[in-house]
């Protein structure tokens, strides 16, 4: 229970009407969670109005509506709170109401396109092997210690993570490391909690479908850095030519990393091989166990994060230098068999170039690069000509998927993607909209040395389609295949 005095602290709140003097037992945005004593916020969504559940909430026992404007009938048995943008009024309330954990635990939120995951996840491992009780809120999974927590969005909404933040105070966790979306800024997801840290990784072409705008895409991913506090610190990718847009009008202390320009945190790359990469960083050489620059920069982060956390550097690099990656980023199947095989989440255009650079780097020239490629329903269309665009032009044969069509015609977006297919490049394609029909040609097509990439789903199990998820884990295929062609 909490007052609803202490709950409203600093909401923007426009007219109240009813007993201001009450208790609340819990709160909720959406109806069919509501319970008796509820405070229930009614959020106007992309595709659902919160406000045309108010009397369902009601109903269930809801005593307090907050909301941005008054239901047309209002009871006099209710308190009702208007205020503006009950989105970011959500996560104001849900850290009030959950006593503000995020106080009494170092949180550091990383965001950018690519390498939050994987940032996100050495983190996490680096401060667990320091001895650290540790919390992470991922893509891939939310971790308390050692328990795991099914993710369902890359940020929680503000109730789960206050509520998982809590959980992570009471088993004693000093630390959280957490992915922050663009949705979860520009959705106030992320409103109300005190952030010690900030990291900014790169921006690239990704979700148009939602913000229409790349313009909106880089003014969300900097709402997280505006919103930094004097205290925390700032850290960014200097080499990303919107790293320092990050930093203007921050008022957190403001850090940069680099592998090309001057930066707080600097490193060179010395040896990059399909077992690993040799990085001169803090003026020692050291061997890591990722993959590929884009895989120094997301090293680079995670130690000038570790320092600015107050850690020894010495310490951190032996740590981190043992370390693996996150679950499907670049991750190698049954190494050692005749071809080799790689899963990775590559799932906009620069994440898979980046992945396709990173193979081209390793070829000795007489190899085949296979490529199994798709794109998503329901998201970001002006991607997939692009996406097609660069698999072709560092693939030798690209076998065109579907990859969790959701409500749209797989047929259809591979048709979207070969738009971006050159006549020259045509003949290199093939199109097998069943992903597993693809995986099992490009392990018939390939010869000894061959790269296999599966590219788009990483660490997701499953193909959503029309609104069901279907059980499909490329690892697990691919093994599977890999066992039938490779011996």
């Amino acid at each position: 229970m909490a007052a609803l005095s202490d709950i409203l602290y600093k909401v923007n709140i426009t007219s109240t009407s009813g007993s201001m003097d009450l208790e609340v037992s819990g709160i909720a945005f959406d109806s069919r969670k509501v319970k008796p004593g509820f405070l229930f916020v009614a959020i106007k969504g992309h595709q659902v109005d919160g406000h045309d559940f108010i009397e369902k909430a009601i109903d269930k026992g809801a005593s307090i509506i907050v909301c941005n404007k008054l239901p047309e009938v209002i009871s006099d048995k209710i308190t009702y709170v208007t205020v503006k943008g009950s989105a970011k009024g959500l996560g104001t309330i849900a850290s009030n109401f959950y006593n503000n954990p995020s106080r009494k635990i170092k949180l550091v939120g990383v965001t950018g396109t690519n390498g939050k995951t994987t940032v996100v996840t050495l983190l996490f491992k680096l401060f667990t092997s320091l001895n650290y009780k540790v919390g992470m809120l991922s893509t891939v999974v939310n971790r308390i210690v050692d328990k795991e927590i099914q993710a369902t969005h890359t940020t929680p909404d503000p109730i789960q993570i206050n509520e998982l933040l809590v959980q992570m105070i009471e088993a004693g966790c000093t630390h959280c490391f957490m992915e922050v979306s663009s949705h979860a800024v520009d959705q106030g997801r992320i409103e109300g909690l005190q952030f010690t840290g900030g990291l900014f990784t790169n921006i690239t072409h990704d979700h148009l479908d939602y913000h229409h705008t790349f313009e909106s895409y880089i003014r969300a991913k900097k709402g997280f850095f505006d919103g930094l506090s004097s205290d925390a610190f700032a850290l960014v990718n200097s080499d990303d030519k919107r790293g320092m847009v990050m930093l203007q009008n921050c008022k957190a202390s403001k850090k940069t990393y680099a592998l090309k320009k001057m930066a707080d945190f600097k490193a060179k790359i010395i040896t990059n091989s399909i077992i690993g990469l040799e990085l001169e960083m803090a003026d020692r050489n050291v061997w890591f166990k990722l993959i590929g620059d884009f895989n120094a920069y997301n090293l680079l982060a995670v130690y000038g994060a570790a320092i600015l956390l107050g850690e020894d550097s010495e310490l951190t690099l032996m740590r981190l230098s043992s370390l693996t990656g996150a679950i499907g980023r670049f991750e190698l199947v049954r190494p050692g068999s005749k071809f080799t095989a790689i899963v990775d989440y590559a799932h906009t255009p620069d994440a898979l170039k980046n992945v396709l650079e990173t193979i081209e780097h390793f070829r000795n020239g007489n190899e085949q690069v296979i490529s199994i490629v798709g794109c998503g329903g329901d998201r970001d269309k002006t991607k997939r000509p692009l996406m097609a665009a660069i698999a072709c032009k560092y693939s030798n044969k690209v076998i065109f998927t579907s990859d969790n069509p959701r409500s749209e015609d797989p047929m259809e977006i591979i048709k979207e993607m070969q738009r971006g297919v050159g006549p020259s490049d045509a003949k290199k394609t093939l199109v097998m909209p069943d992903r597993e029909e693809a995986i099992k040609t490009a392990c018939m097509l390939a010869k000894e040395k061959d790269i296999i990439l599966v590219a788009g789903k990483g660490h997701e199990t499953y193909q959503e389609i029309n609104g069901v998820k279907h059980p499909f884990d490329d690892k697990e295929v691919l093994e599977r295949m890999l066992k039938m062609f490779a011996n």
